[in-house]
């Protein structure tokens, strides 16, 4: 298998894997005018050449859209290997370059936030465990973050304080999303669009810059529900997967 690392000079040329359409589908200029950004921030996009989903992307925790603490790590923003790049040893491949690149970097260790439960778009804790990651922290409901150290008196990693008790002071139904996700920028729009036509209490909340997202009221900064002011989730909701939550809701 051959990988390529986007840069300023390919990012508009090369595909983003988890979102493989032309330039001009919102999804893919979203994601791309984040990455360029981020690139300049020490972001790295590290990918296959085959289209699909097998890439990995990483940024210095210093600059990670997260709610951590996590000084001279290197913070893993997704890790996705899936459908026919699976059992062929790129998730190592991937994974290996991220930990030679942390370390040429003199970073002391890396982060990544997963779960013990199956949660939409969050690396498995069961292979980072098998591959030596521990965990440092938690946060409410599901979220662990986990770290690889490289340095056993590097200090350990762990969630600010607002980011382990998620909750907003706002009524009905509350989105916070980042364009580090390519999706957020389709479905967002969808779902606020039918709330409005169905008269559903509903507001998005962009989250855009580094500091909303490591100030965030939530774990996962890409993609958050809030009903209420309790957290619901962080799958990304299309319109019809939104009023179903709705009715789950309002039955209540």
């Amino acid at each position: 298998m051959e990988y390529i690392k986007l840069t300023l000079d390919n990012l508009e040329k090369e595909h983003i894997c988890c979102a493989i359409s032309n330039n001009k589908d919102i999804q893919v200029a979203s994601k791309k005018a984040w990455l360029k950004e981020r690139i300049k921030d020490g972001l790295v996009f590290l990918k296959s050449t085959e289209r699909g989903k097998c890439f990995i992307e990483y940024i210095p925790a210093e600059n990670a859209w997260c709610p951590i603490e996590a000084n001279d790590y290197m913070h893993i923003n997704c890790f996705w290997v899936s459908g026919s790049f699976k059992g062929h040893g790129y998730a190592n491949d991937l994974l290996n370059a991220c930990i030679a690149d942390a370390k040429e970097q003199g970073k002391c260790g890396l982060t990544v936030i997963s779960s013990p439960k199956k949660m939409p778009f969050l690396s498995d804790p069961k292979y980072l465990a098998y591959k030596g990651f521990k965990v440092a922290d938690k946060a409410n409901p599901n979220f662990t973050l986990m770290y690889l150290s490289f340095d056993e008196n590097a200090p350990v990693p762990k969630f600010k304080e607002q980011a382990k008790q998620p909750h907003i002071d706002k009524q009905g139904f509350v989105v916070y999303y980042t364009y580090g996700c390519p999706f957020t920028a389709k479905y967002v729009p969808l779902v606020q669009q039918t709330a409005k036509d169905k008269g559903i209490p509903f507001e998005s909340v962009l989250i855009d810059s580094k500091e909303k997202a490591q100030n965030a009221p939530m774990a996962w900064t890409n993609y958050a529900v809030f009903y209420n002011g309790q957290y619901i989730s962080n799958e990304i909701l299309n319109e019809k997967k939104f009023l179903v939550l709705v009715e789950s809701y309002y039955k209540q």
